[in-house]
């Protein structure tokens, strides 16, 4: 069964993650290692830099958000989308960096100090046009989207629902995207409730069903956190995280966990777009190309070159079908 294949692909990546721990060296790559290294095309948003934190506003109204699904929003989307969907209507073509840019003033006229970064799989020079559906698309548009709102928990969000739904909205009308193809995790009591356990399947679902030719679409909006390194690779000796529903007792997702899990499994050809609207998200997906706002083109990243081949080489050879089908303090620190 589907389910059953993606358990293996499970266990496959978690050998692998034993065997080789995301110890191995970290390194500058150039692009062509790059591009072998993570075979689809990522480009990931995040709310602030991994030492940052990212607010929840109680208000989206004073960002003049398009008939918003409630009062409260991540600072990070309510400021994208006031650049991007401001009045429901698109506006014209920005580039990365006149988006960042112009979602940095923004961010810092409402008082907020979090600079929204810009990280990549490739060296992407940051005057490309933004747009979540590239030209020449020719396949299925697919999203993961999750908000966490911690209902009854310490550390209750308020806009994470709220995010969704409009990024929702948004998707659907200027992009074309299907409902049916949208996987939707929220603790609402309506959508499948966002633990580690259905964010994880969920990752892996949508790595398993996309094609060269498809588009992705991956939003978090909900608590970030840091976790000491245990492997080692970590810059600054910490793992930057996702905080799921029941972190409590299922632990928290660490960058490894994504990288080995959703981006270096992803297939070729496949353009995926994520916005991580959390605390310490920088560089919360690993990704090896890096851009703050600042200056004319993107920095390179220590990346974990020699894990991302080991897993790249078992998908390819260790088995068969299976794998290739499947292939708050401090704000948020959760200890």
């Amino acid at each position: 069964s589907f389910r059953s294949s993606l358990q293996f692909f499970d266990y496959l990546i978690h050998n692998l993650h034993c065997s080789f721990n995301l110890k191995a060296r970290t390194t500058k790559m150039t692009s062509e290692q790059a591009q072998n290294a993570i075979r689809s095309e990522f480009r990931m948003i995040s709310g602030c830099e991994d030492k940052q934190t990212s607010a929840d506003v109680s208000n989206v109204g004073s960002f003049q958000l398009p008939d918003p699904a409630g009062r409260a929003g991540g600072a990070c989307t309510s400021t994208l989308l006031n650049v991007l969907y401001r009045d429901k209507v698109r506006p014209d073509d920005k580039s990365f960096k006149e988006l960042l840019l112009e979602m940095r003033e923004i961010l810092q006229s409402k008082g907020f100090t979090q600079i929204p970064q810009l990280s990549s799989s490739r060296n992407l020079d940051v005057d490309t046009k933004f747009d979540i559906t590239p030209d020449g698309f020719h396949g299925t548009k697919r999203a993961v989207m999750i908000g966490i709102n911690y209902v009854g928990q310490e550390g209750e969000l308020a806009g994470c629902h709220n995010d969704v739904l409009n990024m929702k909205e948004y998707l659907m009308d200027i992009h074309e995207f299907e409902e049916e193809n949208m996987t939707i995790l929220m603790d609402d009591g309506v959508h499948p409730d966002p633990t580690r356990d259905n964010i994880m399947y969920a990752y892996r679902k949508i790595v398993a069903e996309s094609q060269a030719g498809d588009v992705v679409y991956l939003h978090y909006s909900g608590h970030g956190g840091k976790l000491r390194d245990d492997g080692n690779d970590e810059e600054d000796g910490y793992d930057e995280t996702l905080i799921p529903l029941d972190y409590q007792s299922a632990g928290q997702i660490r960058d490894d966990d994504l990288l080995r899990t959703l981006v270096i499994p992803m297939q070729e050809g496949v353009f995926v777009t994520s916005v991580m609207d959390c605390c310490h998200s920088g560089t919360v997906l690993d990704l090896p190309y890096n851009y703050q706002g600042e200056g004319d083109s993107m920095q390179e990243q220590d990346f974990k070159y020699d894990a991302a081949f080991s897993i790249l080489g078992a998908l390819a050879t260790g088995n068969t079908s299976a794998a290739a089908s499947v292939a708050m303090d401090e704000c948020c620190t959760v200890s």
